[in-house]
């Protein structure tokens, strides 16, 4: 591949398409909360539209943003006294979530156990819980 050369008019069309997008989705480190709110929002309709895939045209985008949710959740909720189940309840309330809703890692009664501390999270659930929420699997260790 070599090397690209942007003109005048390529780089007022990237300025005027990436205003756009980001006045949507935050391309940037997230500072705040509100940030955060926003980009929760924007991951779950990228999600929601099928970017998830990574055959999607907005996969990058999507993968993009969930390292600037990940890199905020880190400083912002970072406990190292957490346990798993806080950390689920945490994200099931930032997401406005019950137990129902996570069908995904398990029956109501799985994630009440989990949520308990009377079962321990297996490696598949903290995959899945780590796709959703768009954190690192080490959040739940």
């Amino acid at each position: 591949m070599g090397c690209l050369t942007l003109s005048r008019d390529d780089v007022a069309t990237l300025t005027h398409h990436f205003e756009v997008i980001t006045q949507r989705i935050p391309l940037h480190p997230i500072g705040d909360e509100a940030q955060y709110e926003t980009a929760i929002a924007a991951m779950n309709g990228l999600v929601d539209a099928g970017a998830g895939d990574e055959a999607h045209p907005l996969g990058p985008l999507l993968g993009l943003l969930g390292e600037f949710i990940a890199d905020y959740e880190k400083v912002e909720f970072r406990r190292s006294d957490a346990q798993p189940a806080e950390v689920i309840r945490l994200l099931m309330e930032q997401h406005g979530l019950k137990q129902g809703d996570l069908p995904d890692i398990g029956s109501q009664g799985v994630v009440s156990e989990l949520l308990s501390g009377k079962r321990e999270l297996n490696r598949n659930q903290i995959a899945r819980l780590s796709e959703r929420f768009g954190v690192s699997p080490a959040t739940f260790f």
